[in-house]
Order: structure tokens, then sequence, then C-alpha cells
């Protein structure tokens, strides 16, 4: 089996979601155990959000988070998932921006959202209606700050005074756009040529939104003399796998639910359920999510690829839903059976397999030959030296 898209890499997208009662330090760094196995099977992305309310997404600077991630991996992209822009002065994001960049040494993505939480936005005095308009605002001067360029601008919520940026980066950072329903990440990714974060790309409701979103994306990169590129669009789903689809069901008795009704809260999309079994019917029954085996997700990923007309990376919506030794084997699962049918690499060795054992034992026929003739060279060798 190979894909009619090209090539799609695999990562992980983490809020990151915990139960209340699991313990914040022991959460954290299950986290950074999670990064460190992602790194050694040989992942591509690695993404964490920023929050600041609501007891379950722990992480209040991903900055700080990646940094320490940074110095555990070795080869492993590091995506800031995301970075509220409404809550930080431009400036200071594209500061730690270029820190990060050389703590990881070029291994940083830079993710743009307007915030999600409500309480959030209460905390700090900002009218969510308009977090989305700021969020524009703040990403345009930080694309310009990371371009070299100095920037005078001045807002109803910043001023930046002849700003530049006096250490430059390390590497060029790639950068991606937020996109759930509305089309501002679209429009973002394409004035400025930067990729697309679907998150909601297997909700029901917005997945056919994901051709629409990438014609936005390719007609505002066309009028703003952009380029946009399918191998920088990622979709993200919920996806736990194991053995067994019995297996996989049990593993996430652990925290399915209760994430899952406390995201119905906060997120469009996420309907709330009375009890884990009648949940995991109806998430997988709709496509929003994969509780099953590695052949369900290869289903996913396909049926994503038809609906988007093909895309660069998935990233798996991870967190507490299952004890994190589940959590570690499902990735390697993924790694192990998933990933190869769409990376490029399954379908050439298959070949190479087929061709071997189709050979009617051909290799083996030339091997004994061979061993037979120079059984018969030594003999005549030994002979002659007989004589």
């Amino acid at each position: 089996m190979a894909s009619n898209y090209g090539n799609v890499e695999f990562g992980a997208f983490l809020a990151p979601w915990h139960k209340a009662e699991t313990d914040a330090n022991y959460a954290i760094h299950s986290d950074l155990e999670l990064v460190e196995h992602m790194d050694r099977l040989g992942f591509a992305e690695f993404w964490i959000g920023e929050h600041h309310s609501g007891g379950v997404e722990i992480v209040s600077s991903p900055e700080v988070f990646l940094a320490a991630a940074s110095q555990r991996t070795s080869r492993i992209k590091l995506g800031l998932g995301v970075v509220s822009l409404p809550y930080h002065h431009p400036f200071m994001v594209a500061e730690r921006l270029v820190l990060l960049d050389h703590l990881s040494r070029g291994r940083v993505v830079f993710g743009a959202g307007p915030g999600q939480l409500v309480d959030d936005a209460n905390i700090l005095g900002i009218d969510p209606v308009q977090s989305r308009k700021k969020m524009e605002d703040a990403f345009d001067v930080i694309h310009r700050l990371l371009n070299g360029e100095t920037v005078t601008k001045q807002t109803d919520w910043f001023t930046c005074n002849d700003a530049y940026l006096h250490v430059t980066p390390y590497s060029t950072i790639d950068k991606a756009v937020t996109a759930t329903v509305s089309p501002t990440g679209p429009k973002l990714a394409g004035k400025y040529g930067a990729g697309i974060l679907s998150l909601a790309a297997t909700n029901p409701d917005a997945i056919g939104l994901l051709a629409d979103h990438w014609q936005i994306a390719e007609q505002l990169a066309a009028e703003n003399g952009q380029v946009v590129d399918r191998r920088n669009w990622r979709l993200t789903g919920i996806m736990h796998v194991a053995e067994t689809e019995e297996q996989a069901r049990e593993d996430v008795r652990h925290g399915l639910l209760y994430l899952l009704n406390y995201l119905s809260e906060v997120t469009p999309g996420f309907p709330k359920f009375p009890d884990v079994d009648s949940l995991i019917d109806g998430i997988t029954s709709s496509g929003l999510a994969v509780i099953g085996t590695p052949e369900m997700a290869i289903a996913q990923i396909e049926r994503l690829q038809d609906a988007s007309g093909g895309f660069g990376k998935f990233l798996v919506l991870h967190g507490e839903w299952a004890r994190p030794a589940a959590g570690l084997k499902s990735f390697e699962l993924i790694a192990e059976k998933v990933a190869p049918v769409f990376n490029g690499t399954a379908a050439s060795r298959r070949r190479g397999y087929d061709q071997t054992v189709n050979s009617n034992r051909a290799g083996a026929a030339a091997t004994e030959a061979g061993q037979a003739e120079a059984r018969q060279r030594f003999d005549a060798e030994r002979s002659v030296v007989a004589n």
C-alpha cells in the first residue's frame, strides 16, 4: 500500500491535556519523556501549547518547555503549538523565538494562534472576540522582525519603535498558523507564506473545510507574492493505537472521558458523552478519533488525504487518555506500522521482499551452484598438489 498524495511525516501535538488529579510535576516530566521517546523513534515533530487556566492544559510557556526538550533530544523538530499572540508583546515573542532557535540549533517551529480558553483572556483583560484581530497584528510584526526588518508600528494594544532583533536567528524559522473553522489561519498562512496547522482536521463539522482552507491559502499567497507548500500543512487528530482494538479501548478508560468532556466545554465540535464506551463509539464512528489498531489509523490518514487533497504532516493529538506506558506504546506502533505506509519506505521494502520470495528460490539456487563450483575447484586443486 502506498500513498497517492506524497509522503506524510508524523509527530505529536500536546496542549498538554492531563487529568487535574495527576500531579503536575509528574505530568510535565512524563511529557518530556515522551518527546525523548519520539526523538528516538524517528518522529518528525513534537508540539506543545500555552494555557493559563482550567487545570488540565498545564504548560504556561511552551518556549521554556521546548528549551528543556531541546537539551534532551537531537533531531526532532520542536513546535510552539501555539503561542497565544494576543497575550504577548510581539517583539518579546520574536526575541524568545530567536533564543529557542539557538538553543535547539534550528529545530524550532513557530506556531501562532489567538488563544483558546476564555478564562485565559479574562485573566488578562482581553476581549476574546478581538483575539483573532490581535493575532494578525502581532504575527505581522513577528514575521517582519524575523526577516531582519526594523519595525515601527502602533496599535491599540502595543507599540514598536524602531524595533529590530539585535541577535539574528540561528536558522530560517518555520512558521505555521492555526486553522479550525474560521478563514483567519489560511488567510495569514497565504499572506506570509507560512504553514497551516489544522487543529480541527478530523472534526466532522470541519473536515469538509480542509480543501477550502487550502484554496484560501493558495489564493492569498498568489495575491501577496508568496508560495505555500502542502508539505508544510499539518493536520491533527486524536489517535491511540494498540495491538488490538479491545486493548486500545481498555487503555483509554484511564482518562479519555474525563478529558474530552472537559474539552467539550471549551472546543466547538467536541460533544459530551455520559460514559466511556458511548464516547469511544461516537468519536470513532464519526471519524473524530481513532481508538483502535494501526490498520484503523492507516484508514484515517487515507480519509484525510482524500478530504484535503494531500498534506505533509500528521500530528497525533495526544493527552493523558491512557497511562504513560500505554501512550509510549501507541507511538511505537505508529512508528512501526503506520508511518512506513505514508513516508515512502514501505513500498520499496515490499518490492524487495516480493521479488525475493517470488523468485522460485533463484537466490538459493545460485548460492548452491556457487558453493558446488567452489568445492569442485578445491578438489581439483588438491588433486594437483597430491600428484
